[in-house]
């Protein structure tokens, strides 16, 4: 930029992005300073290098912008985690499954885990039939990433929210 530019000859681009053509690098710099803009070395490895007139800070300035702008409408999707036992009832069960509508609505997927405790590990079908009952319901709302799977004395499932 301005006087760090060491190259005795560049091509140069005006303000308005017009083609001035190759100049030496002290001609260059006196047109910016006429104009009171800045001489802001474009392509340095070309031969020579390309050159423009330009309000360097006021560049720097609406590229953070963008920048600051494409972040703010970027979002990271959260995995939540909603638990059940077997023998969980048709209330709480429910109240659970509107709650996990919420989350896939807002964009997070849902880890749903079925805990066994003690002898429910002999009575295995009233989870999976639980499950199954789970993934009916939220079918409308959310794809199944990660089909239900025993893991210890626990069943596991990834539901993720539906595609637009």
């Amino acid at each position: 930029m301005n006087g760090e530019i060491r190259t005795p000859e560049v091509r140069l681009i005006g303000a308005e992005g017009e083609q001035i053509g190759i100049v030496s690098n002290r001609e260059a710099l006196q047109k910016a300073m006429d104009i009171g803009l800045d001489l802001v070395e474009i392509a340095p490895n070309a031969n020579p290098p390309v050159c423009r007139i330009m309000d360097y800070k006021k560049y720097l300035f609406e590229v953070n912008k963008q920048k600051h702008a494409a972040k703010k409408k970027q979002r990271k999707s959260t995995v939540k985690e909603m638990s059940f036992r077997p023998n969980t009832d048709v209330g709480d069960y429910e109240v659970k499954l509107k709650k996990i509508i919420v989350f896939l609505e807002e964009g997070d997927k849902v880890k749903i885990s079925l805990r066994y405790r003690g002898r429910e590990m002999t009575h295995q079908e009233l989870g999976l039939r639980l499950i199954e009952k789970l993934k009916g319901d939220l079918e409308p709302h959310g794809t199944i990433e990660q089909a239900p799977k025993l893991e210890g004395r626990q069943v596991m499932m990834l539901v993720g929210p539906k595609r637009k």
